[in-house]
């Protein structure tokens, strides 16, 4: 499976605050691609780093992929696909799906390795 991905421009941190924190008002005011996901045991957001202020536990220096979708939801074998090659070179991630595609964030050293090793599998870098 041959996919087309392109890297978004800005800069993201992940966070994790408490389970009943609410979203800070700047994540929810970002017009950038966020994430953010409410389980009983926290609340983890990913935003932009200018979205970021007054977040304390942060990590920082991620960027974010987007692989070209819409995907069918019985679609398989599509994050696999693309996640295959960054294990291989030994490229950590963390992934985020929404209704049409898949988004995968990498720490910033790692970038310029995982576009290699995207395009060394067949995947199709969109600049």
């Amino acid at each position: 499976m041959t996919l087309s991905f392109s890297i978004l421009s800005q800069r993201f941190v992940i966070a994790r605050l408490e389970p009943e924190a609410g979203v800070p008002d700047a994540v929810l005011a970002s017009r950038d691609f966020m994430s953010v996901t409410r389980t009983d045991d926290e609340l983890s957001i990913v935003c932009s780093e200018d979205a970021a202020a007054g977040l304390s536990k942060v990590d920082r220096h991620w960027r974010a992929i987007r692989i070209h979708g819409p995907f069918a939801f019985d679609q398989a074998g599509v994050l696999a696909a693309f996640l295959d090659p960054l294990a291989s070179a030994c490229i950590g991630i963390f992934a985020v799906s929404t209704f049409d595609t898949d988004y995968v964030l990498i720490k910033s050293d790692n970038l310029e390795s995982a576009v290699q090793a995207l395009q060394a599998a067949g995947h199709r870098f969109v600049a």
